[in-house]
């Protein structure tokens, strides 16, 4: 089976028993799944399993063609919609001098009024591993200059050679 064709269609249910549906809501019962099939076949439709782990099977007499268009323009619908969040990335060391910070900060903010995410990382070098607090107070400095323009969505965490930290823009009121 294909991934598209995750559903039975008409001669492939096996089933012997199975619950049926009308497309216009009418419930046929309990009935054997040839006589839903002559049911389907004499309406002009397909006889479509929507529920193969039920007991008795569930199956739905309806036009499969159109349902399956239905569910491609939802699917579609859901992807318009759908927001792609854009993260950049800002890597630091614990030995950074103050001008490179404000260089890496102003970087960032263009950054955040982009809309973007940054994340902070800090790369921790040899016996910087011993004591992760440096860069986590290197972190909290930045932290101190771009709260003004962000909000803190991941506090500074030690992933293992580095700590991280992500921001996110400001909501607009």
């Amino acid at each position: 089976m294909s991934k598209e064709k995750e559903v039975l269609l008409n001669e492939e249910i096996q089933a012997d028993e199975i619950r049926c549906i009308g497309d216009d809501g009418k419930v046929y019962g309990i009935i054997s799944s040839d006589e839903a099939l002559d049911i389907a076949n004499r309406l002009g439709l397909d006889l479509v399993m929507i529920a193969p782990e039920a007991k008795p099977p569930v199956c739905k007499i309806m036009d499969y063609g159109k349902f399956r268009y239905q569910q491609e323009k939802k699917q579609k619908e859901a992807k318009k919609k759908q927001k792609v969040i854009d993260i950049k990335e800002i890597k630091l060391s614990v030995k950074i001098a103050q001008n490179d910070i404000n260089y890496k900060v102003k970087h960032a903010s263009e950054f955040l009024e982009q809309g973007k995410h940054v994340k902070f990382r800090v790369f921790l070098k040899g016996r910087e591993m011993g004591s992760p607090e440096a860069g986590v107070a290197l972190l909290e400095k930045i932290w101190r200059m771009v709260e003004d323009i962000a909000d803190r969505d991941k506090e500074p965490l030690l992933e293992g050679r580095y700590v991280n930290m992500l921001v996110t823009p400001k909501k607009k009121k």
